[in-house]
């Protein structure tokens, strides 16, 4: 089996489990009779904590020799506290163990992005394709586990994330290289961890470089959360929904795949502003309720908004760290991205729903537009211009 095709199965079996909980596991804790207001609680601890918790993953993670035993840990970790869902001791007994487990499986997929992402670059495959196996996983758990919940009990979920978890950490035995943390092997102490991290905070150019990330991606907010009902409200049908969301994500699965020559050739910052400025668009059209003929073309700007932003932060992080805080550099941009700027922006999401509606994408046009004014400021870095 080629190294690409190795790689893309982690991410399968990494996805094929985010792919159900993301959307499914709300349906399990109301099948367990937790209210909107806890499922919500449950759900966004994890994402607000990202910001301390990721980096502090990332040092443990940089304490091993090899780069895959951490992943092989968590993954094992996450099964066990995913199947201490199961007892039924409440929601603070649910919150603690959802926290643990929702905690170690997301940073898991920026730890696998540093293995894979330098791998492309010293093997000279395209890193987007083995991502995009990892999307198409995605959407397979997506719409597998909607049709079996059709059918049986919401327990299913746990079942089935469990069983994700166990084979994440098989395929990260025996799928990823035994790639060293650092260059001739051994492991690093922790003051030199920890100094590496500092390094990072200090780095105003890569913090200019996280942050401008993570406001664009994190604007994905409003959509992620309240598209579904803001398109049903001006009355579009609730079975174009899927659709839809479907056709974001293959345009995102396209352009992983096909796109990494003309992506190389433009390089990361011109990669992200156009990320940002198809953001800007995006959301501020959205934001006045398109008939279904103008929310389509919207739809195929997700190549731009999510996968250009995304394949943009991992170039300008590599390029901004050094292989001794290459973990920490992908975990703090993660953090950021999808975890504490998304947590902010989800909950003000609710708020904004609940008082403007549809008007709310207005309020992610403008966290585009600021991350594209910090986009325009990496034009300045040096460091980048290799």
């Amino acid at each position: 089996m080629s190294q690409p095709m190795r790689l893309g199965l982690v991410y399968a079996a990494l996805f094929i489990g985010t792919g159900a909980s993301s959307p499914y596991i709300p349906v399990w804790f109301a099948h367990r009779g937790l209210s909107g207001a806890e499922i919500g609680l449950i759900l966004s601890a994890p994402m607000l904590a990202r910001a301390v918790t990721a980096p502090a993953i990332a040092m443990w993670a940089d304490s091993f020799r090899l780069r895959r035993t951490p992943l092989i840990l968590m993954a094992l970790a996450a099964a066990l506290a995913y199947g201490l869902l199961a007892a039924p001791f409440g929601l603070a007994w649910w919150f603690g163990v959802w926290f643990v487990a929702s905690t170690l499986i997301s940073t898991m997929a920026p730890l696998t992005d540093v293995v894979v992402f330098r791998r492309a670059g010293q093997d000279g495959f395209n890193y987007g394709f083995p991502r995009g196996i990892g999307s198409v996983a995605y959407i397979i758990a997506n719409v597998a586990v909607g049709a079996l919940l059709a059918r049986y009990s919401p327990e299913l979920v746990l079942v089935w994330i469990t069983g994700a978890a166990i084979l994440a950490a098989g395929a990260a035995r025996g799928l990823l290289p035994p790639d060293t943390v650092r260059e001739g092997g051994g492991s690093s102490r922790l003051s030199e961890r920890l100094a590496g991290l500092g390094d990072l905070v200090r780095d105003r150019h890569f913090m200019l470089a996280v942050v401008s990330v993570g406001l664009i991606q994190s604007a994905h907010a409003f959509y992620y959360s309240f598209s579904a009902l803001t398109w049903k409200q001006q009355g579009l049908p609730e079975s174009m929904t899927g659709v839809l969301w479907g056709l974001g994500v293959g345009v995102e699965v396209a352009f992983m795949w096909f796109m990494e020559p003309w992506r190389r050739r433009i390089g990361p910052r011109n990669l992200l502003m156009l990320g940002g400025l198809a953001a800007l668009v995006r959301w501020s059209v959205l934001a006045f309720s398109p008939p279904l003929w103008a929310v389509l073309p919207l739809q195929v700007l997700h190549t731009f908004t999510f996968s250009a932003t995304f394949l943009a932060s991992l170039q300008l992080v590599e390029r901004l760290s050094t292989p001794a805080n290459a973990s920490a550099a992908q975990t703090l941009n993660s953090a950021l991205s999808g975890g504490f700027l998304m947590g902010i922006a989800t909950i003000g999401s609710g708020w904004l729903y609940d008082h403007v509606g549809a008007k709310g994408y207005l309020a992610m046009a403008a966290m585009s537009a600021l991350g594209i004014l910090g986009a325009l400021r990496l034009y300045g870095v040096k460091r980048l211009d290799a």
